[in-house]
């Protein structure tokens, strides 16, 4: 399957959608099985298309998401963030994730790889900074609480060909 074959509009329509019912949903539906000891695994289908969310961590994590249509990997995601260590003390994450989550619920037809490019919750604020396109694409993510970036998440992915 080449780069012309992927129904790009039907790719991105359930990125949106995967997103919205795995990390980001309130409940714990999408949870499967781990693959690997250690891991978390997310789960999302919608004949022809599958999605998973593998990853390792917490407080800092990295991971990756792939997408299939059919039996075939066409697009990936792979990421690393989390608590941006300082000399002050730890923050607490709970409204920081609260906050990734909320973004996550907001994913936008022309970057579907992370949230929206800016949302306020409270003292949080998450910005997101994308560069290319569903075909080839990075990015960083951040959370900051008065002017101080508390998180930060780096994101690469596109087109498996």
């Amino acid at each position: 399957m080449g780069e012309h074959d992927v129904p790009w509009e039907e790719l991105v329509a359930f990125l949106l959608e995967a997103k919205a019912r795995t990390y980001a949903a309130e409940d714990r539906e999408a949870e499967a099985s781990p693959l690997l000891p250690g891991s978390h695994r997310l789960v999302y289908r919608q004949d022809p298309w599958l999605y998973e969310d593998h990853y390792f961590g917490g407080v800092y994590f990295v991971g990756q998401e792939t997408v299939w249509r059919g039996d075939r990997p066409v697009w990936a995601m792979s990421y690393a963030g989390g608590d941006v260590v300082s000399a002050a003390a730890p923050p607490d994450m709970t409204p920081v994730y609260a906050l990734l989550r909320a973004a996550l619920r907001q994913v936008e037809a022309d970057n579907p790889y992370r949230g929206p490019e800016r949302l306020q919750q409270g003292e949080y604020l998450y910005q997101n900074y994308p560069y290319g396109e569903v075909r080839r694409f990075w990015g960083v993510e951040t959370i900051s609480r008065e002017d101080c970036v508390i998180y930060q998440l780096r994101y690469a992915g596109g087109l498996i060909r």
